[in-house]
């Protein structure tokens, strides 16, 4: 909203000074800056509210220590996320930009369905919170809309290769931009490691003959689907330890912005050779703004947490990365940038399906790993959960590093 106020104040009364809003450097830095204080100070008046409102922690008994020390705990914490996000991004950012609604029906969409889960497992006394299959549904429901806007919204596009040299050479030159190429729907994405990395969609229906590019969504839309489902569950997976979800999502998260930076960038996404998304550049405020949420909620999370995000906060912090990485087309990135949470819920599918299968064929369960999800299978080894977090954070900056190397390492 203060992005329109200062826009009418620049070009229409023309005060000195009041330009600076346009620029989406300026406006990231106030958006994590305000994210940062609402989420350290008001973060803990929502703690305290939660207290009061007796919305505890019940842990089931897993045999872990320090587990019965986390009873009773302030959950549903991803609140305080929540709030320290959308506030600086209404105030900071365009919010006509499609990337950006897409942005906050996500938030507000999966913090619904997440809050609900919680709610039923607090109130209703029932640990299984909301049914598996209603959680399903949301996130199909949430794929769908958000691969129908990609896909058939006019404001979603991308630039074709045609002309960058020349574009960056203007901008160098005589700081003019020459229009470059032609703005079209696309459902082209990167592959990383690889040198003319695109790959379209559509082509996956090249059999059908003429024509078969209009159909492009039966494959575009179950992929987004896909993803959102999968990672806002792996989201989920991973918040088992105090500060591991918050922690590792911030990483992955900032290395995404520097991915949304570039990519709405026509100078840059020149230099670098990668695919130019307009108005995408949009997205920075929101992931600044997000960044600092996620840090501020830390400040209480980190080991002995004082509250926990619940699903309203690992549901929410998934389906904010599965958009963000579909819309600025790194999705098979995800792989990397969201190694932690691939490899929570890969440890939970290889233990579960090991299980079955050694049950069925020998007549007893076997495991692979102590516990699972991942986290812990090292508790159980004896590793104190402060040391598994570091641990994790690490490797996390480490991928997210590898992540941004595929800029130029193709």
């Amino acid at each position: 909203m203060l992005y329109y106020l200062f826009e009418y104040f620049d070009k229409t009364l023309d005060i000195p000074g009041t330009g600076v809003f346009q620029y989406i450097t300026f406006r990231s830095a106030l958006a994590f800056m305000l994210s940062l204080l609402l989420s350290t100070i008001y973060g803990k008046r929502i703690i305290n509210f939660l207290r009061r409102q007796q919305v505890g922690e019940t842990v089931r008994e897993l045999g872990l220590a320090g587990q019965n020390e986390k009873a009773g705990t302030p959950t549903m914490g991803g609140l305080i996320i929540i709030f320290a996000t959308l506030l600086p991004v209404l105030l900071f950012a365009r919010l006509h930009n499609i990337y950006i609604v897409l942005l906050i029906v996500t938030t507000l969409w999966m913090g619904t369905i997440g809050f609900v889960d919680d709610y039923i497992k607090i109130f209703k006394k029932d640990k299984q919170g909301l049914k598996g299959i209603f959680k399903v549904i949301g996130q199909v429901g949430l794929g769908v809309i958000v691969g129908a806007v990609l896909y058939f919204n006019p404001a979603v596009t991308v630039r074709t290769d045609t002309g960058r040299t020349d574009v960056f050479r203007a901008a160098v030159n005589s700081a003019v931009i020459v229009p470059a190429g032609v703005e079209e729907k696309s459902t082209a994405t990167t592959i990383p490691f690889v040198k003319n990395n695109e790959f379209d969609y559509a082509e996956v229906l090249s059999f059908m003959g003429d024509g078969y590019e209009k159909w492009a969504w039966l494959v575009f839309i179950p992929v987004v689907i896909f993803i959102i489902t999968a990672v806002s569950n792996g989201a989920n997976l991973t918040d088992g330890i105090d500060g591991l979800a918050a922690g590792t999502s911030a990483i992955s998260v900032l290395a995404l912005g520097i991915f949304t930076f570039v990519s709405g960038n026509i100078i840059f996404s020149n230099y670098l050779n990668i695919m130019y998304i307009p108005n995408s550049g949009e997205m920075t405020v929101f992931i600044s703004a997000f960044v600092g949420a996620l840090i501020g909620f830390l400040w209480y999370n980190s080991f002995p947490a004082s509250v926990f995000m619940g699903d309203t906060g690992s549901l929410t912090i998934g389906g904010i990365i599965a958009v963000l990485a579909i819309a600025v087309r790194k999705e098979i990135l995800i792989v990397l940038f969201c190694g932690i949470f691939l490899a929570e819920s890969a440890s939970v599918i290889i233990q579960v399906s090991y299980f079955k299968y050694t049950k069925k064929r020998f007549g007893e369960g076997r495991r692979i790993f102590l516990m699972s999800p991942l986290h812990h299978h090292y508790q159980k080894k004896g590793y104190h959960e402060s040391k598994i977090v570091t641990r994790f954070w690490i490797v996390a900056v480490m991928l997210a590093i590898l992540s941004i190397v595929t800029l130029k390492l193709r």
